[in-house]
């Protein structure tokens, strides 16, 4: 190989990396983001709250009886296959990895002889604490948070109308069922009291209200109102017109 077909060569290769090199210029120049180039609208940040997620309006929580009065027990049985492998139902049944779940509505926490139970329990038990409709949910919920260091490896029951048939199931598992917490209602809107209808002047009142007449100047004349102009009480006598001849009665 001569050295003109060596040059060739090279130049070529030269040549490519020149058009490569240029050509990343070109693509760095089209594509860089400009920046600080005139104003612009800065779009509001959404506000933290102490957990690191937006804030959002929280939904009214919906009070437990009322969520017991709509329970219904079928779907709570539905419900508890997922704790049968730990629980059992039924009267008389031993218990399990857990206690037996018959008739523990109304019952002492912690209160089952032939059971070990955690030392968050034993501590329940020792306050006399009952299970309770508001505590059986609240363990429902969270049983970590109800009771920390817990033995039941369970993470809770997020739906509110689950657990609320899951009690409807418990308490029909007893010969003297416990009632369900009275229904909370709202409170009905009290009506307006008199004192404070007379408080409403009648100027204030579209249907009696008349505007008030706008104060005169007080260098102009004073009028008497029509309404008070006397009516005389005689005739006035007949007095002949001037230029007008008159004629008596022959």
């Amino acid at each position: 190989m001569d050295s003109f077909e060596l040059n060739k060569i090279m130049g070529a290769v030269l040549g490519t990396l020149l058009f490569v090199m240029g050509a990343g210029f070109v693509a760095e120049a089209v594509y860089h983001p400009i920046e600080d180039n005139g104003p612009g609208y800065a779009l509001p940040e959404p506000e933290l709250v102490a957990g690191g997620a937006p804030a959002e309006d929280a939904a009214p929580e919906v009070p437990l009886g009322v969520l017991l009065a709509s329970a219904d027990a079928t779907r709570g049985a539905a419900a508890v296959r997922k704790c049968q492998s730990c629980h059992n139902f039924g009267e008389g049944e031993p218990n399990k990895q857990g206690p037996h779940l018959y008739d523990v509505v109304g019952r002492l926490e912690g209160s089952i002889e032939d059971f070990a139970y955690s030392d968050a329990l034993l501590a329940h038990n020792a306050a006399g604490d009952v299970w309770s409709y508001e505590n059986l949910n609240a363990f429902l919920t969270k049983p970590s948070d109800y009771a920390p260091g817990t033995k039941m490896a369970f993470a809770g029951i997020r739906t509110a109308e689950e657990r609320a048939d899951i009690l409807a199931y418990l308490q029909s598992l007893s010969g003297a069922p416990v009632p369900f917490p009275a229904a909370e209602e709202a409170p009905a809107a009290e009506p307006a009291s008199p004192a404070e209808d007379a408080a409403v002047s009648p100027a204030e009142s579209p249907a009696t209200a008349t505007e008030a007449p706008a104060a005169a100047p007080a260098d102009a004349p004073v009028v008497a109102p029509e309404s008070v102009i006397e009516t005389p009480t005689t005739a006035p006598s007949e007095t002949p017109i001037q230029g007008t001849p008159t004629t008596t009665a022959q």
